[in-house]
C-alpha cells in the first residue's frame, strides 16, 4: 500500500490525539456490531423514485430496504455547488466543504495560477490498465472519510473499498487509507484503481476483466424490461423536449453498438443500467474475494450506481428511460441483498442507501408543462457585462481571472499593482451581480472571513467556503433557475433532498419524517461500530433509529 501523502498523516496524528482514538480498542465482540457497513449510493437519485416506481418494483430490491428499514424521508444535503463530488465529499466525512475542502469538482490555485482538479494526480499511476484514467487520488480531500476512521480505530485490521463507474465517486467515498477503490475506465471498459491505494493489481480483479463485460454489453440492444406503453410513470418515450443521445436518440430500442461507435469510448456505458449491473457484479466479486465480515473487525464498503450519469439532463427525471434504469437497479440490488445475505445471515450487514446529489427537471419541462415561473441564467453574458463595469469603474484589465461554477476568482496580483482594495471590488461585484433576473443573492467572500453567517439562509454558502479554494464573490440562483452555456454541458443541481434509509439488525424498522443532514450519516455508522465520534463533526447521531 502506498504510504499516505503527509496532509494525510498529519490530519490522521491531529484526530488521535484530539480524540483519544489510540484508547479504543475496537474488536467486533459485540453481536449489535455489523461485521460489514455497505453504503449503496445512487448518483442524482431522487427521493420521489421511490414512491413513483413503487409498485413496480419487486419485494428483494427498494422496497424490502423501505419495509424493512429506518427510512428518513426528509434527508437533505445542503451545499453551495451540489454536485458529486462535493456530495460525496459531504457524506463521507461529515463535516462541509469548508472543512473537506472539495468545494466543486475543481477550483482555481491561486499560487499555481491553474485551475486544480479536486481528484487528478499525476504522481501515481493507473494498475490495471495502460490509460491515464488511474491518475487518481484522494490527497486534496481534507478530512478523513467513515472508512479512514475505522482504519484508524482498529489499527488497520478493518477493510475498507470502494466501487463505482465513476472516479469522483470511488476516490471520495474511499477516503485515504482504503485498501482498494476501484471505477471504470472509460477508454477500454476494465475496472482499474490508482496506485495511491493498490500496488499490485489483484488478481481476482485481472479475471474479472478478463470477461471483457462491457464490450458484451455494447454488442447488445437496450430495450425496456417491461412494454413500453406500461412506464405510466413517465412521459412518453418520444416526448418532444427530450433531447436524447447526441441530441437524435431518445426513444427505445438503443443500438448500444452504434451509440458506442459514435461515441468512440465506453463512456456511454454508464448512461445505461448495464453500467450499473457491472458495479453490482464487481461488487460481489469483491466482497468474495476479500473475504469481507469473515473476522472481528468490522469492514466498509461504498457501491455507487448511477441515475444516467452525465445524460441525466438529456432525458429528464420524468423520461421512460429513468424509470427503466430504476426498475433495472431494483433487481441489482436485491441480488446484492441476497448475497450478503447468504454469505453473512440475514440483515446481519448493515446497508445504507443514499445519494450524493440529487437530481432537477428541465426549466423547459417545468415552464412547457406546468407554467413554473422558473428561467436559464447565462452566466457568459453575466460576465461579459461585468467585465464592462469593473472596467468603467477600475480602468481597463483582466481583472476576472477564473468565471466557475456560481463563484469569481479576481486577479490579485492586478489589484495589488493597481492599489485597488479587495473587499472594495468583492463589494461591487456582488452588488452587481445581485441585479442580474435569476439570482437569489451574491456575495463577496470578505463577509465570511469576517462575519458569522452559519445559520439562517447564508449558511449553505458559508457551510461551502473554503479560504484557500473557493473564490472572490460567490452567488446563488433563485429556485428552479439553470445556469445555461452555450459551448459546454450544464451540470447543476439544486435539489437538497436525496435518499436514505438505514437497513439491517443494528437499526429499528421506523420511519423518521423530520429532517436530518447528510452529515449524519458519518457519527450513527460510527455510533453503531462503537467508534469515537470525532469533535469536529457536523452532523449528529440518529439516536432514535438505534436500539
Amino acid at each position: 500500500m502506498i504510504k499516505l501523502n503527509i496532509l494525510s498523516v498529519s490530519i490522521f496524528l491531529i484526530i488521535l490525539a484530539g480524540n483519544s482514538l489510540t484508547a479504543q480498542n475496537t474488536k467486533n465482540n459485540n453481536a449489535t456490531i455489523p461485521p460489514i457497513v455497505v453504503v449503496l449510493s445512487v448518483d442524482q437519485m431522487r427521493t420521489d423514485y421511490l414512491s413513483r416506481f413503487w409498485n413496480k418494483f419487486q419485494e428483494g430490491g427498494f422496497k424490502r430496504l423501505v419495509n424493512e428499514g429506518a427510512v428518513f424521508s426528509n434527508a437533505q444535503l445542503d451545499l453551495h455547488v451540489q454536485k458529486i463530488s462535493t456530495g460525496t465529499a459531504t457524506l463521507f466525512t461529515g463535516v462541509y466543504p469548508a472543512t473537506h475542502g472539495i468545494v466543486n469538482d475543481s477550483w482555481y490555485d491561486r499560487l499555481k495560477k491553474k485551475e486544480i482538479n479536486c481528484i487528478d494526480d499525476d504522481y501515481f499511476i493507473t494498475v490495471g490498465s495502460d490509460s491515464k484514467e488511474g491518475e487518481r487520488s484522494a490527497a486534496k480531500l481534507l478530512s478523513p472519510t467513515i472508512g479512514d476512521l475505522i482504519k484508524i480505530n482498529t489499527r488497520n485490521k478493518s477493510k475498507v473499498f470502494s466501487v463505482a463507474m465513476n472516479d469522483v465517486s470511488a476516490v471520495l467515498s474511499a477516503g485515504h487509507a482504503a485498501n482498494g477503490a476501484y471505477w471504470f475506465d472509460t477508454q477500454n471498459g476494465n475496472m482499474i484503481s490508482s496506485s495511491y491505494y493498490v500496488d499490485i493489481f489483484p488478481e481476482w480483479v485481472r479475471q474479472f476483466n478478463e470477461k471483457q463485460f462491457a464490450k458484451t454489453y455494447t454488442q447488445r440492444d437496450w430495450t425496456t424490461l417491461l412494454p413500453v406503453k406500461s412506464y405510466e410513470e413517465s412521459l412518453a418515450d418520444d416526448y418532444i423536449l427530450e433531447k436524447g443521445y447526441y441530441d437524435k436518440w431518445n426513444t427505445f430500442p438503443y443500438d448500444l453498438k452504434k451509440i458506442k461507435d459514435k461515441a468512440g469510448n465506453f463512456k456511454f456505458l454508464k448512461t445505461t443500467p448495464y453500467g450499473n449491473t457491472m458495479v453490482k457484479d464487481f461488487a460481489v466479486n469483491l466482497i468474495h474475494a476479500e473475504k469481507l465480515g469473515t473476522d472481528e473487525y468490522p469492514d466498509f464498503l461504498t457501491v455507487t450506481f448511477t441515475s444516467m450519469d452525465y445524460e441525466n439532463s438529456s432525458f429528464g427525471p420524468a423520461s421512460v428511460e429513468m424509470e427503466d434504469i430504476y426498475l433495472r437497479l431494483d433487481q441489482d440490488i436485491a441480488l446484492l441483498l441476497g448475497f450478503l445475505d447468504k454469505s453473512l445471515g440475514k440483515g446481519n450487514s448493515l446497508v445504507v442507501l443514499t445519494s450524493g446529489c440529487s437530481s432537477v427537471y428541465p426549466v423547459e419541462y417545468l415552464k412547457e408543462e406546468f407554467n413554473m415561473p422558473v428561467g436559464t441564467f447565462s452566466p457568459e453574458s453575466a460576465i461579459a457585462l461585468l467585465k464592462s463595469f469593473l472596467n468603467i469603474t477600475y480602468g481597463q484589465g483582466d481583472w476576472i481571472e477564473v468565471a466557475g461554477d456560481q463563484q469569481l476568482y479576481f486577479d490579485r496580483d492586478l489589484l495589488e499593482k493597481k492599489n485597488i482594495q479587495l473587499e472594495d471590488i468583492q463589494t461591487k461585484t456582488a452588488n452587481f451581480i445581485n441585479q442580474f433576473e435569476g439570482v437569489k443573492i451574491a456575495l463577496p467572500s470578505v463577509s465570511f472571513e469576517q462575519g458569522d453567517y452559519t445559520k439562517g439562509q447564508l449558511a449553505v454558502i458559508a457551510n461551502s467556503y473554503n479560504f484557500k479554494r473557493s473564490g472572490d464573490v460567490l452567488y446563488q440562483l433563485e429556485d428552479g433557475w439553470q445556469p445555461v452555456y452555450k459551448y459546454q454541458r450544464t451540470i447543476y443541481n439544486d435539489n437538497a433532498n436525496i435518499p436514505f434509509i438505514m437497513h439491517g439488525n443494528s437499526v429499528k424498522n421506523t420511519h423518521i419524517r423530520g429532517q436530518i443532514k447528510g452529515e449524519d450519516m458519518l457519527p450513527t455508522i460510527l455510533e453503531i461500530l462503537k467508534i469515537p465520534i470525532p469533535d469536529y463533526c457536523a452532523g449528529k447521531i440518529l439516536e432514535e433509529v438505534l436500539w
